[in-house]
């Protein structure tokens, strides 16, 4: 049975950093992906509505700004996380954990950098219709960036990381198997409905919730004991 004592040892940092880390890093996916989706309308006839608007323009901007921040927060999540494993981590598994996060933040930098540098490119002035090809290019390569790469690498990271709890027990197993269900979807329908990028935050979003609230229990029933050293109250 997962605990919050699963997740942390003697010496360690609390288990709250990896749960906050992991919140940093889905609420701010969350609202950007949000933002773009509903700025491209979800139809390719009408994505560009944001060029001829100045408001869609600076909420596009802003949810490429709040990019950053959610991969720093990934990668910190990915830290505690192997920090937590220590000794009981897997060399392979460790390797394949680390590797997929590495490239779906590299992936998702990537596609946040073209869709910002056509997004300012617009703003300038410099791009003013979207029968051009330099912006069928910048907006391929974006959408290619983030629903063929970051998002498949998102569900390897999501198959890894639960083999590693199941391994491990230092998540429980109905969020093991959630994970499991999502990997799938993440992997082969994300080209037939773009919104299915979300689940991956969602995901992330319920992991951490899940560390929070295995901590905070922990932390409620030590209290109710009361103060202990090895066994005997200390008074």
């Amino acid at each position: 049975m997962f605990t919050a004592g699963n997740f942390s040892e003697p010496g360690r940092a609390s288990p709250r950093a990896a749960a906050f880390a992991g919140l940093v890093f889905s609420l701010p996916l969350i609202v950007g992906l949000v933002i773009v989706r509903l700025a491209a309308n979800g139809e390719e006839a009408r994505a560009d509505i944001w060029m001829s608007d100045p408001t869609w323009r600076s909420t596009l901007l802003f949810a490429f700004n709040l990019i950053p921040f959610a991969g720093i927060a990934f990668l910190w999540f990915m830290g505690e996380l192997l920090n937590r494993l220590g000794a009981r981590s897997n060399l392979f598994f460790g390797t394949v954990f680390l590797g997929a996060g590495l490239l779906f933040v590299a992936s998702l930098f990537a596609a946040t950098a073209v869709a910002g540098g056509l997004a300012q490119a617009v703003a300038a002035g410099q791009l003013r219709t979207p029968e051009s090809e330099a912006y069928y290019l910048a907006r391929r390569l974006s959408y290619t960036f983030l629903n063929v790469f970051a998002i498949k690498m998102a569900g390897a990271f999501t198959f890894i990381t639960c083999t590693i709890a199941l391994r491990t027990g230092i998540l429980p197993r109905w969020v093991a198997f959630s994970g499991f269900a999502c990997g799938p979807v993440l992997l082969l329908a994300i080209a037939n409905w773009p919104w299915i990028a979300l689940l991956f935050p969602l995901w992330m979003l319920q992991v951490s919730g899940c560390i929070l609230g295995a901590e905070f229990k922990r932390r409620n029933e030590k209290a109710a004991r009361g103060p202990h050293f090895s066994g005997q109250q200390i008074g």
